[in-house]
């Protein structure tokens, strides 16, 4: 396949997973709100948030005032804010529109419907239960556009590279939701049982893993649990190891002759994960292992971009070199915040 056509399926994937990883955070952002809190606690959660993504200083020079309908409208559907949900479902639709005949009609209609009927909603005219709608309607578009690439899409190539893509971000999204969260709900204080029930199933929410939890562990929620569960748990669709065990597989099967280091350092990351121990990884801190993750996998994205997609570069796409750009810029962000 060529560069150039990878590395457009390559991003639309990606795009498409982090708009869908966006709508869960700020879901779980908006049950959060549902919760008896002062409005310094609520300020700190939008904060965090907006770190999460490294979005914080942009936002800072754009809006000024941290506030909940603001931040909101701010990562939903400002037009002007590269990171928002709006902005990563057009470039998904751009990198689509790119390589429009690789992918299956029904793989096309379905992310140019999803464009298409995002210019349905206006930001500034959607209220709390209206932002709520559009989040569900965004975590289904994304549903639709996964079942659809797995139903129509043939076992070649271009399967094998939007899957990467696809479990590269939900790997990297998944370690930057449960760093942030679980530090600051392990160090809240604790009013009663019912409030921390809430925040930490509100957090299993996010990843679609509350009653994924409840199969697996049957009793109470405690964080070394959901640490367990999001960080080792082969068999959640959304944890660490699920997602790292995914890209190593699909590596292989694009395997060329520069591609032996970057498959060696993903089937490392991917061993470590199946066969680590909740025990260890908190011995030395979920922070500091989360911290390290996040190093490994961006290190891991640029080596595949080397191997398999276009060079940084006057040759690369502008869209995604933004693109590129932006994953750093997160990384420090969230590691200068934290």
């Amino acid at each position: 396949m060529l560069s150039r056509t990878a590395d457009h399926i390559f991003w639309m994937a990606r795009y498409m997973e982090r708009a869908e990883n966006l709508a869960r955070l700020l879901d779980v952002n908006s049950r959060m709100l549902l919760m008896p809190q002062t409005p310094q606690e609520i300020q700190q959660l939008w904060l965090a948030t907006l770190d999460t993504i490294g979005l914080l200083e942009s936002y800072g020079q754009q809006q000024g005032t941290v506030a909940p309908d603001q931040v909101a409208h701010y990562l939903a559907l400002d037009r002007a804010n590269p990171g928002s949900i709006f902005s990563c479902l057009q470039l998904a639709r751009e990198n689509a529109h790119a390589v429009r005949g690789t992918l299956t009609s029904e793989l096309w209609e379905t992310i140019n419907t999803t464009w298409l009927h995002l210019h349905r909603y206006q930001a500034a005219k959607l209220d709390v239960g209206e932002l709520a709608a559009f989040f569900e309607w965004v975590k289904l578009r994304c549903h639709q556009f996964r079942g659809v690439s797995i139903a129509t899409m043939m076992r070649d190539e271009a399967n094998y590279f939007l899957r990467l893509g696809l479990f590269l971000e939900r790997a990297d999204n998944t370690a930057r939701i449960l760093d942030v969260r679980y530090s600051e709900l392990a160090a809240a204080p604790r009013p009663n049982e019912a409030g921390e029930y809430y925040q930490w199933s509100a957090l299993l929410h996010s990843l679609s893993a509350f009653e994924t939890y409840r199969k697996v562990y049957h009793d109470l929620i405690t964080p070394a649990r959901v640490a367990e569960l999001l960080v080792l748990h082969i068999d959640m669709p959304r944890s660490l190891a699920y997602c790292t065990a995914e890209v190593a597989a699909h590596l292989e099967s694009i395997a060329n002759p520069r591609s032996r280091e970057t498959r060696r350092q993903a089937g490392e990351l991917a061993s470590s994960l199946r066969y680590g121990r909740i025990e260890e990884v908190l011995e030395q801190g979920l922070h500091a292992y989360l911290t390290r993750f996040i190093d490994k996998t961006n290190a891991l994205a640029e080596r595949i971009a080397a191997d398999f997609l276009l060079p940084t570069g006057p040759g690369v796409s502008a869209e995604n070199s933004k693109m590129a750009q932006g994953v750093e810029a997160t990384t420090a962000a969230l590691l200068t915040a934290l």
